[in-house]
C-alpha cells in the first residue's frame, strides 16, 4: 500500500456493536451498509480512510463520487472553520458576502450564458428544481429521460430515475417518458469506435473516427418516442453525460447533440445532470456536457460541489427562463448559506490551484489502461471497461459473448476481497455487477497502480476458487 504521512489519533468512541444496535433500532431501516462485515469508518485524510481499528483503506469511491478534492482537505477545512467562527446562517433575506463571491466564481466556470445560480442542498433537489423550471419556462409538461438513469429518489424526481431497483410500488408523477438507453455495450447498437474514451467495447463497429452510426439509431428511438408517446410539445430532456448509478455507462459520440436538437424542435429545454461528472472529474473538460460538444439550457450539480458538505446547485441562463421562474416566490432556507458558500468556493479554488482536472486526465488514463490490462488477463469474466478521467467502471460477466451479468454470489466475494486488502470500490449498475470506481481527484499514479494490483489479486483468487 502506498505510504501516508498522516496518522489519526486513537479512536475513543462507541463500540461497533453499540453502533449496530443503534442503527437497527433508531435509524432508517432501508439504509444500505456495504460489506458482509461493515467498516466502521471514523477518520479520513485526502484519498485515505481509517476504521476504528486503525486499518487504512484507499478510498476509490469517494463517498459515492462526492469527496472530490480529498477527505478533510486542509484548504476546504480552513475555509469552513473560518466561516463557522464568523457567521453560520442568516438565510438570503439578508445580503452576506459569501454567496455573492461564490456565485461569481461558479459562473466563471461555466461556458456561454450559463450564469444564473440557484443554490440548494442536494442533487435530488437540484433536479427537481430543474424540472419545475423547464415546465414553468416552456408552458409544457412532458419530461424525457434515458432508461437506466438515476436522478434522485424523491417524489418529484423518481419518475426520471429509470431503474426498477429504486422504485417503490407507489404512484409517481405523470408526464415522464424514458427513451432507449444508448448503451454501446449492452444496447442493440454500438461498437469499438463509439465512445469518447481510450477504452472501447469489444463489439465490432464500422464507424469512422468522426462518426457514430449507433448514435443515429438511438436518436431514432428518441424521435419515435416523441412521436408516439409524448405530447407535440415537451418541457425538457435530462441526461447524465456518463451515467453514474447506472454503472458508468457512456453515451455514444454525437448522441446528445442529436437528442438536444430533437427536444428543442419540440419546444423543450435541455438539462445536463452533472452531479457525478462535473468539476473536472472527466479530465478533458470541467463539465461532462462539454465532452459531448453541447450547450444545455440548465445544469444541475451536487456531490463534488461541496466535497461532502450537503450542497447542490442549478445553473441556468438569464432572460425568460429566469423571469418566469420568478413569477412565484422561491426560497431555500439553507441553499447558499454562508458555510455552504465558503465550502463551495474553497472546493473550486482547490481544483484550480492543485491542477486536479489535469490529474484526473493523467492518473485516470493510467488507471484505465491498467483496467484494460486486467480485461486482457481475465477475459473469461471482465466484460467491459469504460469511462473517462476518474469516472470509470468495470463490468463483470459470466459469458463474454452473451454479456451475461455476473451474479452476486460471484461478484460480491471479489468486491469483499478487495476490501480486505485495503481497497474500497463502489458497485452498481442495474444488475449490481459493475465496479464503480470514482476516487477523490487527488489520487496519485502510485495509488492507481496499487488499486490495479489489488484487483488483480482478487480476480486471481476468484479464478483459483473456481478451479
Amino acid at each position: 500500500m502506498p505510504p501516508c504521512d498522516y496518522k489519526p489519533e486513537p479512536y475513543k468512541g462507541m463500540s461497533f456493536d453499540k453502533a449496530k444496535q443503534i442503527r437497527q433500532t433508531y435509524l432508517n431501516p432501508a439504509l444500505l451498509a456495504y460489506y458482509k462485515d461493515p467498516i466502521f469508518i471514523w477518520a479520513g485524510h485526502m484519498q485515505w480512510l481509517w476504521d476504528i481499528n486503525n486499518k487504512r483503506y484507499l478510498d476509490m469511491f469517494a463517498g459515492i463520487v462526492t469527496v472530490g478534492v480529498g477527505h478533510c482537505h486542509p484548504h476546504v477545512n480552513k475555509a469552513l472553520k473560518a466561516q463557522v467562527d464568523r457567521l453560520w446562517h442568516t438565510t438570503n433575506i439578508y445580503y452576506h458576502p459569501q454567496i455573492h463571491e461564490y456565485a461569481e466564481l461558479m459562473a466563471s466556470k461555466l461556458p456561454g450564458n450559463l450564469k444564473v445560480c440557484y443554490f440548494v442542498n442536494s442533487g435530488s433537489e437540484a433536479n427537481d428544481m430543474a424540472l419545475m423550471m423547464a415546465r414553468a419556462h416552456t408552458g409544457n409538461f412532458d419530461i424525457v429521460n434515458l432508461r437506466n438513469s438515476y436522478h434522485g429518489s424523491g417524489q418529484g424526481v423518481v419518475g426520471i430515475t429509470s431503474q426498477s431497483t429504486w422504485k417503490l410500488n407507489v404512484p409517481t408523477n405523470i408526464g415522464f417518458y424514458s427513451t432507449m438507453n444508448p448503451d454501446v455495450y449492452r444496447g442493440p447498437w454500438g461498437g469499438a469506435n463509439c465512445r469518447d474514451s481510450i477504452s472501447q467495447t469489444d463489439r465490432a463497429c464500422n464507424c469512422g473516427p468522426d462518426e457514430c452510426k449507433a448514435s443515429d439509431l438511438y436518436a431514432e428511438q428518441l424521435e419515435d418516442l416523441l412521436i408516439h408517446s409524448a405530447g407535440k410539445k415537451v418541457a425538457g430532456f435530462i441526461a447524465e453525460p456518463i451515467q453514474g448509478v447506472g454503472g458508468t455507462v457512456q453515451l455514444p459520440k454525437g448522441f446528445l447533440k442529436k437528442a438536444y436538437e430533437l427536444i428543442r424542435k419540440r419546444g423543450g429545454l435541455c438539462i445536463s445532470d452533472e452531479v457525478q461528472c462535473g468539476f473536472g472529474r472527466l479530465g478533458s473538460h470541467y463539465w461532462g456536457f462539454e465532452s459531448h460538444g453541447v450547450m444545455p439550457d440548465i445544469v444541475t450539480m451536487a456531490k463534488g460541489i461541496g466535497n461532502g458538505f450537503p450542497m447542490g446547485a442549478v445553473i441556468t441562463t438569464p432572460g425568460e427562463n429566469r423571469k418566469k421562474f420568478a413569477n412565484a416566490l422561491h426560497f431555500n432556507t439553507y441553499g447558499g448559506n454562508p458555510m455552504a458558500s465558503a465550502v463551495g468556493k474553497a472546493v473550486i479554488e482547490t481544483i484550480d490551484n492543485e491542477g486536479l482536472q489535469e490529474n484526473c486526465s493523467t492518473v485516470g488514463t493510467r488507471f484505465l489502461r491498467g483496467l484494460r490490462k486486467l480485461q486482457d488477463e481475465f477475459p473469461d469474466f471482465v466484460g467491459d471497461v469504460r469511462g473517462k478521467g476518474l469516472m470509470t467502471g468495470m463490468e463483470l460477466v459470466t459469458d463474454r459473448v452473451k454479456r451475461t451479468p455476473m451474479p452476486a454470489d460471484q461478484f460480491v466475494p471479489i468486491w469483499e476481497d478487495c476490501k480486505e486488502m485495503g481497497l474500497l470500490l463502489g458497485k452498481g449498475g442495474l444488475h449490481g455487477n459493475v465496479f464503480r470506481i470514482k476516487p477523490p481527484m487527488c489520487i496519485t499514479q502510485e495509488d492507481a497502480d496499487f488499486a490495479i494490483s489489488v484487483m488483480r489479486a482478487a480476480f486471481q483468487h476468484h479464478v483459483d476458487k473456481r478451479k
